[in-house]
């Protein structure tokens, strides 16, 4: 747990604040056609990680340091929690998770993100993680 984090449920609740955040900067960048899609990537993946982890710090299941969505997706399974709705395609954002981190920048060409689908994925990720939180 993080500092001043008294409970799980708080803990919960700030991760889920931070995925909230990482969703607002990319609803506010996909307007802008001129945004790189690697740093949409990223911060779909952040907010999809910090969605994930708050269900998981919710429940007071303990998880690695990862930006492997499978891998969180896998921990919730083996809790026998409720998945989110795009559950069997959220792994397409995993490589931008480290995209920031790393000197392996995918290459323009390859980079391609659906701009609507991500950010509906993010929406109803963060409406399920919400729900399982609160």
């Amino acid at each position: 747990m993080v500092g001043n984090m008294n409970s799980p449920i708080d803990y919960a609740h700030a991760l889920l604040g931070k995925a909230r955040d990482d969703g607002y900067v990319l609803n506010a960048l996909a307007v802008d056609a001129a945004a790189p899609e690697w740093i949409l990537g990223f911060h779909a993946q952040q907010s999809l990680e910090k969605a994930l982890k708050a269900v998981l710090a919710r429940q007071g299941v303990e998880y690695p340091r990862t930006h492997n969505l499978a891998m969180l997706l896998e921990l919730l399974r083996r809790q026998k929690l409720e998945l989110p709705p795009d559950s069997d395609e959220l792994g397409r954002l995993t490589p931008f998770g480290v995209a920031l981190r790393y000197d392996d920048m995918p290459d323009e060409n390859e980079a391609t993100l659906d701009r609507e689908w991500t950010l509906q994925v993010v929406s109803r990720t963060i409406s399920w993680a919400a729900a399982l939180v609160s």
